[in-house]
């Protein structure tokens, strides 16, 4: 497995891999509307040049906000190895927290970032009912049938 930052990786091979998991390269969040693959970040490929993990974060001030990530083989350390990545990058930038934005129904997120050290931080109740109204496509029924109602924003104080 290889690891690259984004921009050294052609954009088409990026905006297939959005299109692929997400229907789109658009993200729609309390935070704002991203087109992820212009977005900075971080590829994990594997030995047959295929994309396994990718993560697109963005820098405001202090803060450091990931704002995607997809591991396409889980349990092999890939999700974990570009959130390091993120969060080194973090830290040289001096950045005082990394946050993240995940939905109510995505307990296995919450489950991840919780293990890797973020804590809980808001609710963001009915938010994902906003989103809706940029991107329709946004399902309204989750993982394990849960309504897509709410996000939930997880933050991991630097040090």
């Amino acid at each position: 497995m290889k690891r690259y930052a984004t921009k050294d990786i052609p954009k088409s091979r990026i905006v297939d891999f959005f299109k692929r998991h997400w229907g789109s390269q658009e993200m729609v969040i309390s935070s704002g509307v991203y087109d992820c693959s212009k977005l900075d970040g971080f590829t994990i490929v594997n030995d047959e040049d295929n994309i396994i993990g990718l993560i697109t974060y963005i820098i405001k001030g202090k803060e450091c906000e990931i704002i995607s990530l997809d591991s396409i083989e889980e349990g092999k350390g890939v999700g974990t190895s570009l959130v390091q990545e993120v969060e080194n990058l973090a830290v040289k930038e001096n950045c005082q927290l990394i946050k993240v934005i995940t939905t109510n129904d995505n307990l296995l997120a919450l489950k991840f970032y919780q293990k890797r050290g973020f804590t809980l931080s808001k609710i963001l109740n009915n938010a994902v009912e906003k989103a809706r109204r940029i991107k329709p496509e946004i399902p309204l029924l989750g993982n394990d049938g849960i309504p897509i109602r709410d996000e939930i924003e997880l933050i991991k104080i630097l040090n």
